[in-house]
């Protein structure tokens, strides 16, 4: 217990800043992925086929391969093709194109919960489709979908460990590092795990409490 409490205070500052970097991609990825996931959302059954063939694309390659598949193919697999980039915006790149696929297929859930009256009945007060998606559809399908959108987000946090292997200095990074320098790594991946979990457990719960809250009115 003593030598769990020493390493949280030698080394908290180190963990601390390799929290910060995994909460700065998970929020890159999701301001990123989430408005992808909208088009995508809306480009799956979109009559436009050149659209709908590469929002499909997107979408099941997206949901299809791990995302640690995506990273080393976005770290290691696009200099081949004479593009390359940072560990930080290869990790981001792939999660983006994760959360999007994800998040698409969520929102489409959720936009095709709108009841049809409401649709209707847009119709008939003279509205056009384009405002009838705008006020009336993309509102409440995002609202019936932010539950499952917030439970999304808990998860892509967990999985920025998986940008260790690009050499992102992420939390699992910073970890392991310290554990290879010291050998403590019983003691360092503890504290490690308790704080993916001071922001995933907290997290878990305001989704549930978002989804009860949200229930009551639809």
């Amino acid at each position: 217990m003593n030598n769990l409490v020493d390493v949280a205070i030698q080394y908290g500052p180190t963990l601390f800043d390799g929290l910060k970097v995994s909460l700065t991609l998970t929020l890159l990825s999701l301001a990123f992925g989430l408005p992808l996931g909208l088009v995508f959302s809306f480009g799956v059954t979109a009559r436009n086929k050149t659209f709908r063939y590469l929002s499909v694309f997107f979408v099941e390659v997206g949901r299809g391969a791990p995302a640690l598949v995506l990273l080393q193919l976005m770290y290691y697999g696009l200099p081949n093709a004479e593009i390359t980039l940072s560990s930080m915006a290869s990790a981001c790149l792939a999660l983006t194109w994760t959360t999007a696929a994800y998040s698409a297929e969520l929102i489409r859930g959720g936009i095709q919960s709108v009841p049809p009256g409401e649709v209707e009945g847009s119709h008939a007060l003279g509205m056009s489709y384009r405002d009838c998606l705008r006020f009336v559809v993309i509102p409440q399908g995002l609202r019936i979908a932010l539950p499952s959108l917030m439970g999304f987000a808990v998860l892509l946090f967990q999985a920025t460990s998986l940008a260790y292997s690009v050499a992102v200095p992420e939390l699992m990074s910073q970890a392991y590092s310290i554990g290879s320098s010291t050998f403590q790594y019983l003691p360092v991946f503890i504290v490690a795990g308790l704080l993916y979990a001071a922001i995933s457990i907290p997290a878990t719960w305001l989704s549930v409490f978002a989804e009860r809250m949200l229930s009551r009115h639809l």
